[in-house]
């Protein structure tokens, strides 16, 4: 009599990782806008270390670095389209 075959577990999921890095909006630099979650205060922080362009809004407990850059782009998306 042969021995049952174990079955072969199942591959595991890979995390999707999000970048922390990003492009600035105003000096296209790649890789230079870096976002600072204050979870104490509810507050992030994104800022660019090459033209020192930085935007700051209020976060909650499940926001994450993207989440402040996309707002940021957002608003310079808003506010071009105010100038027009």
């Amino acid at each position: 009599m042969g021995k049952r075959k174990s079955r072969a577990k199942p591959p595991t999921k890979k995390k999707i990782k999000v970048d922390t890095c990003f492009t600035c909006p105003f000096c296209n630099h790649a890789g230079t806008v870096e976002c600072d979650m204050d979870k104490k205060h509810m507050i992030g922080v994104a800022l660019c270390y090459i033209c020192k362009e930085s935007y700051s809004t209020t976060i909650h407990g499940l926001s994450e670095p993207i989440d402040v850059y996309s707002e940021w782009i957002d608003e310079c998306e808003r506010v071009n389209k105010f100038e027009d």
